[in-house]
């Protein structure tokens, strides 16, 4: 696993590039948050910063097939957003 201080990166107290930062799967949220896949993707397809990795318009009769790999910084700021509900 790369982490910012194998990528020579300065001290922790530094902030780490965003590409950097650790990247959670819809699995692994819908997990966290004992929720179904279905239920994170709907809430995480459209937040600003998410990774969606895929053929967004599928050609012909093709299924779209697309990935999610959400930011940790992103996570805790869709959390704060649903905790003040």
């Amino acid at each position: 696993m790369v982490t910012p201080s194998k990528l020579g990166a300065p001290a922790p107290e530094a902030e780490v590039p965003r590409f950097a930062v650790r990247h959670y799967t819809v699995a692994e949220i819908a997990t966290l948050w004992n929720l179904s896949d279905e239920a994170v993707r709907g809430i995480f397809q459209s937040e600003p910063d998410v990774l969606i990795l895929g053929d967004q318009r599928p050609r012909g009769r093709k299924r779209k097939y697309t990935t999610l790999r959400i930011p940790e910084f992103v996570v805790e700021r869709v959390h704060r957003k649903l905790s003040k509900v």
